[in-house]
């Protein structure tokens, strides 16, 4: 069976190995082709001005292009600084990021639902469970954090 997920890597950056297809299946389903390209900040920015007004790079870009078909854009650059801010490594916050956009492409919002979801794919496939919400109003809303051990 194909596996309808293609990868794309436009930087020079090594990515980590992350389980895309199990998380796209689960998320979105067998049948949903999906395209994840990894941009640089130059490209990231470019997009993010074009198709949301906001004349600054992001970590993911969420774009439905029709029925069972959409593309994630991620800016490992981006998520490399934010992963400090949400005391993550690279690896388990693009994995978030990855999950968060799929949720975008299947059609929810930033809610609680949206949240709640987030946090079930997240402990299943990155064993989080120690989380909070912070409020981040340049991302739309609220966002997860995982809280300092003590």
């Amino acid at each position: 069976m194909e596996e309808k997920l293609s990868i794309t890597n436009k930087t020079k950056g090594k990515l980590p190995s992350l389980p895309f297809v199990k998380i796209k299946n689960d998320i979105l389903g067998q049948k949903y082709s999906l395209s994840i390209a990894f941009v640089t900040e130059k490209k990231s920015k470019e997009v993010n001005k074009t198709y949301r007004n906001k004349n600054k790079p992001t970590n993911v870009l969420s774009f439905y292009l029709r029925k069972n078909e959409g593309e994630l854009i991620l800016c490992p650059e981006v998520i490399k600084k934010e992963a400090k801010n949400f005391e993550r490594n690279f690896k388990d916050f693009l994995g978030f990021l990855v999950i968060h956009g799929m949720l975008h492409l299947k059609g929810l919002e930033h809610s609680s639902t949206m949240e709640k979801a987030e946090t079930i794919y997240d402990q299943k496939y990155f064993s989080r469970n120690r989380r909070r919400l912070i409020d981040d109003k340049s991302r739309g809303g609220r966002v997860s954090k995982r809280r300092k051990k003590s």
